[in-house]
């Protein structure tokens, strides 16, 4: 008995380990169909708030969908128009930047053989490029733009989505077999999600807009465009910041010197500490982290199934996935593991506190 236990525990594993795999096999197959689908779901739970609020004010809710997706799309295309011209101007002028580079290390190497130190210049052009970093974050950028030419089945996906919204917990109320304990879970589910996405927007705006005033002040060429390279990195917590600072300081030490760069780079330090420490916790608590350690393999990991979208969402999409485990008592200990020490902690705690507060 126990030993038919066993095996059919064991099937029963192999089977799901093999329905993840072809599960993942199509989503890579269809990345292409499936990455629009994602931004549009990403920009409708965005938009969704709005078109609630004016609701409120008995705004007929096609002209509170149609007023903001044309504030989306004016805020979308004057930010693409940006970007493009930024890029062009940054390609343009990257020999420039590596000559320059050039230059400066001729001057270090001449320095160092003052003191019998024989380096070769073109040695550390080759491992110390920040060209390179500029032309990583160039063609991230860029790889965002291709996926943004769907631009017109996004902005259509979302309409419809809206316009879906205030149905959804109707069909949802007639489908289920248990509709009261499902809504329940659904809405906690739904509103953990907007609440995240929502506050996590804001706050890279925040960045952002601090990260571009601080180049600005600097004197730094193009510090509208790292500004939005901040914005759309800060959906990464921690790592994100890291890279968004990169080439924004690689172009400092060849535009500005190494000082001003290493102040640059103190001042990406107090924004995101200000930013990831003060602001996001008040406003999101502690309860939806993720382990540092999380966070960079879900870096990788949707990067590699979606692309450069896949990186960008893939805090977003990781967090919808542990709220969904949160909803359910199966999944629960999975989402705990996801968490980070302080979230594993309080998680843990909650059925106790319940436990209590039923006794």
């Amino acid at each position: 008995m126990g030993l038919t236990s066993k095996n059919s525990s064991a099937v029963k594993a192999l089977l799901v380990t093999a329905a993840l795999f072809i599960i993942l096999a199509g989503i890579k197959t269809a990345a292409n169909i499936l990455v629009p689908f994602l931004l549009s779901v990403f920009i409708a739970i965005i938009c969704n708030p709005l078109v609630a609020k004016a609701s409120k004010y008995k705004i007929p809710n096609v002209i509170s969908v149609l007023l903001v997706i044309l504030i989306f799309v004016t805020v979308a295309l004057s930010l693409a128009g940006l970007v493009g011209k930024s890029l062009n101007e940054l390609s343009l002028l990257l020999p420039e930047y590596r000559a320059q580079l050039k230059d400066q290390f001729i001057w270090v190497t001449e320095k160092l053989a003052n003191y019998n130190i024989q380096i070769s210049s073109a040695v550390l052009v080759e491992y110390f490029d920040p060209g390179a970093a500029m032309s990583l974050a160039a063609d991230m950028l860029s790889g965002l733009g291709g996926v943004m030419a769907n631009m017109f089945l996004i902005i259509m996906t979302v309409v419809f989505m809206l316009f879906e919204a205030s149905g959804i917990p109707k069909k949802l109320h007639l489908a289920l077999d248990d509709p009261e304990m499902r809504l329940k879970q659904i809405d906690k589910f739904l509103s953990s999600v907007n609440h995240y996405i929502a506050i996590k927007t804001l706050v890279s705006i925040a960045t952002g807009v601090c990260v571009s005033v601080m180049l600005w002040a600097f004197g730094l060429d193009f510090f509208l465009l790292w500004g939005v390279l901040a914005f759309l990195l800060n959906y990464i917590p921690n790592i994100g910041s890291i890279i968004a600072a990169v080439p924004a300081m690689s172009l400092a030490v060849l535009q500005l010197g190494p000082g001003s760069a290493g102040l640059i780079g103190l001042g990406y330090l107090m924004i995101n500490t200000v930013m990831g420490n003060a602001v996001e916790p008040r406003y999101l608590g502690r309860g939806l982290g993720l382990s540092t350690l999380v966070v960079f393999l879900s870096l990788i990991f949707w990067g590699w199934l979606l692309g450069t979208v896949g990186m960008l969402l893939s805090v977003p999409l990781t967090m919808i996935v542990k709220i969904a485990l949160e909803s359910s008592s199966e999944g629960r200990w999975l989402a705990v593991l996801l968490s980070g020490n302080e979230s594993g902690n309080e998680s843990g705690n909650e059925p106790e506190n319940e436990a209590g507060q039923k006794a």
